[in-house]
């Protein structure tokens, strides 16, 4: 298995596991992304992803992007970690996640933040096992500006 940077030619595979996230997070229908948004928020640098492939093919993904912290400074955000069914527990998450941590350090990123839903126990058992820092204390909160 490789962890690698994704490529703009690897758009419709890992919009297929973006597909398979919001599956698993019982939310298929809330997908508009598209190949041709997300190669145009690539070049524009919105994000950045990182890719596990065994055999040519994409097992899972990692994407994240810059945020701004006013008491903290530069961190980066990892907006979604995907593994496919058959490839978890297989330490590719895990990998995924490191990947994740290497790049915010190479980017002089003081921290990693984010979200895990509070049904998904496996994505909790496995970022406990990180060391990761679960805060009670603040809500989660977002407005739709496409409407």
């Amino acid at each position: 298995m490789k962890i690698r940077k994704m490529f703009p030619g690897d758009v419709n595979d890992v919009l297929l596991l973006i597909r398979g996230l919001a599956e698993y997070e019982k939310a298929p229908n809330e997908v508009i992304n598209t190949p041709e948004l997300m190669l145009k928020h690539m070049e524009e640098k919105l994000f950045h992803a990182f890719v596990a492939e065994e055999s040519e093919s994409i097992v899972g993904m990692a994407i994240c992007y810059f945020r701004y912290s006013t008491w903290k400074g530069k961190c980066l955000y990892l907006e979604d970690l995907y593994v496919l069914e058959d490839y978890r527990g297989k330490g590719v998450g895990l990998a995924l996640f490191n990947k994740c941590k290497e790049y915010g350090l190479e980017e002089n990123c003081v921290r990693m933040n984010w979200q895990v839903l509070d049904w998904n126990q496996p994505a909790i058992d496995f970022y406990k096992g990180s060391g990761t820092y679960f805060d009670p204390e603040w809500i989660n909160c977002s407005i739709d500006l496409s409407v």
